[in-house]
């Protein structure tokens, strides 16, 4: 990055932010349209939320358990920026965690990551998100993001240990084991997830 660029990044205010950020949520919406993702879950209907994993309307409407794990995303994006790039206002990190998330975002519903989520994961019915949630799942970021802002260390460690924790007891599942299956799938973690609860 430039030194202009730098200076331009450091007296970033919000109204600007603001701009860019609902620019980059916006542009993250027509690269998956485009990509041929539905706007909307294809039974016809947008949930605010959608609790049941096991389905097929799991990650088709606006929230649902795994946009937990997307808050999670927010928590480590404001301590990368808060760690790594002291000097920028943090108006200027939200807008790179935003730009990080739309890249996941897209990312994640390419058709490897799709079928690698499927082969690899117990997600078997899993063809992607729908727009809406991808949408969800960047609103989810950046509530992390601004709990992360507002809460001091002991209690953002705090919450990030209490949803890691409580999503393996309610859904068997979390962000650790979502990325660890992801990478390294493990046949016996993939079995107890997969097992019906007793």
């Amino acid at each position: 990055m430039t030194a202009a660029a730098v200076a331009s990044v450091q007296r970033l205010t919000p109204r600007p932010a603001a701009l860019i950020i609902a620019g980059l949520i916006a542009l993250q919406a027509a690269v998956l349209f485009a990509m041929g993702r539905t706007p909307i879950c294809t039974c016809g209907t947008v949930k605010l939320w959608h609790g049941v994993v096991q389905s097929s309307e799991n990650s088709q409407h606006i929230f649902d358990w795994y946009s937990f794990t997307h808050v999670l995303h927010g928590f480590w994006l404001y301590f990368f920026g808060w760690f790594f790039l002291r000097r920028w206002p943090v108006v200027a990190r939200l807008v790179l965690a935003v730009a990080l998330e739309a890249g996941w975002e897209i990312l994640e519903n390419t058709n490897f990551v799709i079928d690698r989520y499927r082969a690899a994961t117990i997600s078997l019915d899993y063809y992607g998100d729908s727009i809406v949630n991808s949408v969800g799942d960047a609103v989810a970021m950046m509530t992390g993001f601004a709990l992360a802002r507002l809460f001091p260390l002991w209690a953002s460690v705090g919450a990030v240990i209490v949803i890691e924790v409580g999503l393996i007891y309610l859904i068997r599942d979390n962000l650790f084991l979502n990325v660890l299956m992801l990478i390294y799938p493990i046949d016996g973690i993939r079995a107890w997830q997969a097992a019906p609860p007793t």
